[in-house]
């Protein structure tokens, strides 16, 4: 009995020294306006932040190019940013971690923004945004990470954004956000498979609209949809057929069931929510309000805000959630010639508990590893 009660105790103690071990961890961050991806350092068991290494990106030191969409291999051994201003064209490239060295580069379409990787079929995929272009369907670019061959575009809606990939790889969901939809993409026969409106009144007209070619000669009108959710983000949940969408034109996160294909409820939000993720273990909603400088997290099992948490300025970007759900690394821009920075978030206490300063118009942002400290 002696022998029981002493293993059961040191059992525990080993366990409880376990979930004590403090952790390191390594987020990238892009700094769109100054050609720049920082490897953030946050340190578990001081609570303290700080830049590890900046790398530029970019071509032309005289140009701004923009790094914009952020991404890590399932390995962990690479990062991808891509390049989002370009002549016209934007780029994706490829660096190792770890040595942060450039690897090799592919062009894409116009202003490349966010991207994920399946972990059914290893490719990359990468909506074009198209934010200077024509307001006409724009592009899902899928890549081979390891070659770095473009593979396919697959036409989708006007201005995608908010790209992400299911667990299982299968599927790739984003939004068009000047058509308030939904799209999901087979991530093996690269098609779109369907297409959700996501307007509680549908799509409304813009006035017909009639531009001059290079010849001088009228195009042909086209009526365009006008906006009113504006969805910028995607995310589809670890385990559940489920999909969470920012409404930032509604003020509204809409949660669709993908068995169903429908709209099962809508939350109001703080002003203009832009980015969001589900924890890993799909307890969690973390959404930033870029209309107000702040971040929400959500209960996804009550649909309730737990917290709203101011940020450290302004313009509150985007959201990486730590492996183990304890930290929400938030990207902010920033105003005019401010810095960005990335505010770090304890989800267990629900506050703010640290923030480093980057540089401006911190954006893209990724979550690269934790590891314990020695």
């Amino acid at each position: 009995m002696r022998y029981l009660k002493f293993l059961l105790f040191y059992g525990l103690m080993f366990l409880c020294n376990q979930a004590l071990v403090a952790q390191d961890y390594y987020v990238y961050v892009a700094a769109e306006s100054d050609d720049e991806v920082s490897l953030i350092h946050f340190d578990g068991e001081t609570g303290k932040g700080n830049i590890a290494e900046t790398i530029e990106v970019g071509t032309w030191p005289q140009e701004n190019e923009g790094p914009h969409g952020l991404t890590v291999s399932p390995d962990g051994k690479h990062w991808f940013v891509s390049i989002a201003h370009g002549q016209p064209y934007g780029k994706l490239w490829k660096y190792e971690t770890g040595t942060n060295e450039f690897v090799e580069e592919v062009e894409l379409g116009m202003f490349p923004a966010t991207m994920d990787i399946s972990a059914s079929t290893g490719l990359l995929y990468v909506v074009n945004f198209n934010l200077h272009g024509d307001m006409e369907p724009s592009t899902v670019s899928v890549i081979d990470p390891e070659s770095m061959m473009r593979l396919a575009d697959i036409e989708t809606g006007i201005m995608p954004h908010g790209s992400r990939v299911n667990d299982e790889g299968t599927r790739q969901y984003h939004v068009s956000m000047m058509t308030d939809e939904l799209m999901e993409i087979n991530t093996k026969t690269l098609e779109v498979q369907r297409r959700l409106k996501l307007s509680e009144n549908g799509s409304q007209s813009m006035h017909a609209s009639s531009n001059m070619d290079h010849s001088g000669m009228k195009r042909s009108e086209v009526h365009h949809p006008k906006p009113v959710e504006k969805p910028t983000w995607a995310d589809p949940h670890p385990t559940k057929p489920l999909v969470y969408v920012a409404g930032n034109g509604s003020d509204e996160i809409i949660v669709i069931d993908t068995k169903k294909w429908e709209i099962t409820n809508r939350w109001d939000t703080g002003k203009a929510p832009y980015n969001l993720e589900v924890s890993h273990d799909g307890k969690l909603l973390v959404v930033t309000y870029k209309g107000e400088g702040a971040t929400g997290v959500w209960d996804l099992e009550s649909g309730k805000e737990l917290a709203k948490i101011k940020n450290s300025r302004k313009v509150s970007h985007g959201v990486a959630i730590s492996a183990d759900n304890k930290y929400a690394f938030i990207s902010v821009e920033g105003i005019g010639g401010e810095p960005g920075s990335v505010d770090i978030i304890n989800l267990e206490k629900l506050e703010r508990v640290d923030v480093v300063e980057t540089g401006k118009q911190a954006g893209g942002i990724i979550f690269w590893k934790q590891e314990n400290l020695d």
